[in-house]
């Protein structure tokens, strides 16, 4: 994203104002909100761009292999943008490998690829693990009266056993049909 001169401006002076306030003119606060508007903008349109892009890219991998080279250019140009192959571009690419400069790609993606799913791993086994006790809990440990860190706790006597809780298939036995009679054939008289 590039600034003009007059927007380099605006936002120099708003950081300036929001590393030592002061009171704003009315100016600066119009040309703050302006500011906003063209950034929402460039936001909204490189949105736009990227999803032209992909879709683009999803018409070009579908018609291969007559659309070979220009499905390799418009995948190098998705990831210099920030994308990340998806399983699609990676079996397209493994059909063309026969082609060097589609081999070329795949070793890429390939690589793109995996340390995309690392990342996304270690995002959620980050957000899993449990937190390490922090540094102030330990020192509480070990005042005066507390419990060492080497203490073991003493084991918790055992508690009665309560009474386990009934399976729906216990609670609720499946009814039994009722059995027909025999038929009047069959009756013995009597």
């Amino acid at each position: 994203m590039a600034f003009s001169a007059d927007e380099l401006r605006v936002l120099r002076r708003a950081l300036a104002t929001a590393l030592h306030p002061a009171p704003l003119r009315e100016e600066d606060v119009r040309d703050c909100l302006r500011l906003t508007e063209s950034v929402d903008e460039a936001v909204r349109e490189a949105g736009r761009l990227r999803a032209f892009l992909l879709d683009d890219l999803a018409r070009y991998r579908e018609a291969l292999p007559g659309s070979l080279g220009g499905y390799l250019e418009l995948l190098r140009e998705a990831l210099a943008a920030g994308y990340d192959p998806d399983a699609d571009d990676l079996a397209a690419l493994r059909a063309l490998r026969r082609n060097p400069a589609a081999a070329e790609l795949l070793a890429r993606c390939q690589v793109l690829a995996e340390r995309s799913v690392r990342a996304r791993l270690a995002r959620v086994s980050q957000a899993t693990a449990p937190a390490a006790p922090s540094a102030s809990r330990a020192r509480l440990l070990a005042l005066p009266g507390g419990r060492a860190a080497g203490d073991e706790p003493k084991p918790t006597p055992p508690t009665p056993a309560e009474r386990p809780v009934p399976k729906p298939s216990e609670a609720f036995p499946p009814r039994r049909r009722p059995v027909p009679p025999p038929p009047p054939e069959e009756r013995v008289a009597g």
